[in-house]
């Protein structure tokens, strides 16, 4: 045992190691630059919001498709929110100071650009399978728009696995922990895991319009909820909220200093950490989102990207920037903590107990949407694969993972995810910087030079 014990120790730090140079400098340049490519090109497609909105709140039925805008969107949110809004934001703040926060966020506002790309291509290329439902994503923009099916291939086996990682068995873990935790120990694993796939089969063995009215309802909730809470949690320490959001822009272009607890950050270090959690945290340029994005019942490709582009928006514009704002206004990333501790920290400083429900209510819905989002972006890529008569096996497979990621130690399962993950983004982006002519297009057909509201 001790020997199995050290192998799985050294295979977590190599993995470590391996996802740390996957997330490096080159990554993180390649998905920023490529935000901003596309910002620009699409004349700042981000002046567009207020109309995203509005289509998106939009339930009726138009053109093809499974599901309806919203429908789409509160998907992509449920795989999208989760809990690197919370526990990675501090894990930013810890690690780049304040400054980070101002970094994530913008790091939110340019990749509306490319959330919006993403989406423009996996509805122009979807296809209809033989069991008549939408089928699209980047494996489909790869083999149908580039005509490169060996990278659709390579994308899709990625996807495929990396879901039961990030979004399906570590998920699981962090329920099942926190859980245990603070009920010390009454709610065993085991129990909080088998509640878990019992819901998780329930909801996906019905497909993706189970799964997509489940998030209609759902993920609303949970974001309406935790913005709310965070405000209140804001408007009781309003006395400093002035000095942190200073403090943050100051930061940001600064560095910060030790104090307290704080080992201090450069400017190199808050730029690093607040983009590198931005682009996790939203997914855009990760190929993930478009893949639901394809289901959508749409007249024409910009009408749900735009709708897709706000996805962005809701994730890091909105809710990481509410998480920076209340850890860094309650001064416990002062204490030299980090990751949970200092989200826990941050939220039960306020007195009343109030933090604690929200936190505890956050972590749960936005874990648990995760694994309902997830698990459709898994099944179409195996799709993508072995054809529909895989979906049902895979979907068999994720809810064993959601038990087995309850009761188990998945550090080395994190870090495998993350290098999927961040291999994922690489002929996504490929097929958005060499298909971006088609985006233009588009968006000039139907949105720049659309006779008719778009």
């Amino acid at each position: 045992m001790e020997t199995l014990a050290r192998w799985n120790d050294l295979l977590a730090a190599r993995l470590d190691w391996i996802s740390g140079y996957a997330w490096g400098p080159w990554m993180l340049a390649l998905l920023c630059g490529t935000h901003l490519f596309l910002t620009f090109r699409l004349r700042i497609i981000q002046r567009y919001l207020g109309k995203a909105i509005r289509l998106s709140l939009q339930r009726k039925r138009e053109g093809e498709g499974d599901i309806s805008h919203f429908g789409a969107l509160t998907t992509a949110l449920a795989a999208t929110i989760g809990t690197g809004n919370i526990v990675g934001v501090s894990t930013a703040i810890a690690a780049g100071g304040p400054g980070a926060v101002l970094w994530m966020w913008l790091t939110g506002v340019f990749g509306i650009a490319t959330k919006y790309s993403e989406a423009v291509l996996s509805v122009k290329y979807r296809i209809t399978n033989e069991k008549g439902q939408m089928a699209g994503g980047p494996m489909y923009v790869l083999e149908r728009g580039l005509g490169a099916k060996w990278l659709g291939v390579v994308f899709a086996a990625l996807t495929a696995v990396a879901a039961f990682g990030i979004g399906c068995m570590t998920q699981a873990n962090s329920i099942s922990q926190m859980l245990a935790n603070t009920t010390n120990g009454h709610v065993q694993p085991w129990m909080s895991g088998t509640v878990m796939a019992i819901l998780t089969a329930i909801v996906i063995l019905g497909g993706i319009r189970s799964i997509a009215r489940v998030s209609e309802g759902l993920v609303p909730f949970m974001a309406i909820f935790y913005v709310s809470g965070c405000l209140i949690l804001l408007a009781i320490g309003w006395r400093t909220v002035p000095h942190t959001i200073a403090l943050i822009c100051r930061s940001a272009f600064t560095g910060q200093a030790a104090a307290g607890g704080f080992i201090g950050a450069s400017i190199m270090q808050a730029m690093r950490y607040g983009v590198a959690r931005g682009l996790f945290s939203n997914e855009s340029g990760l190929g993930s989102a478009p893949i639901v994005a394809a289901a959508a019942q749409t007249k024409t490709p910009v009408r749900q990207a735009l709708v897709s582009s706000t996805g962005t928006f809701w994730d890091t514009v909105v809710v990481c920037l509410m998480t920076g704002l209340v850890i860094v206004n309650s001064g416990a990333w002062l204490q030299g903590l980090n990751g949970a501790k200092l989200t826990h920290a941050a939220f039960v400083a306020i007195p009343g107990g109030v933090g604690s429900v929200i936190l505890s209510v956050g972590l749960l819905t936005f874990v648990f949407s995760t694994i309902l989002g997830w698990s459709y972006y898994g099944e179409k890529a195996c799709e993508y694969l072995f054809g529909t008569r895989s979906i049902f096996p895979y979907r068999i497979l994720w809810v064993a993972a959601v038990m087995v990621g309850s009761v188990s130690k998945l550090s080395a399962v994190w870090s495998f995810s993350d290098i999927a993950n961040a291999l994922m983004a690489i002929p996504n982006l490929i097929s958005l910087l060499l298909l971006s002519g088609v985006v233009v297009a588009e968006t000039r057909q139907h949105l720049w030079e659309a006779k008719e509201d778009t």
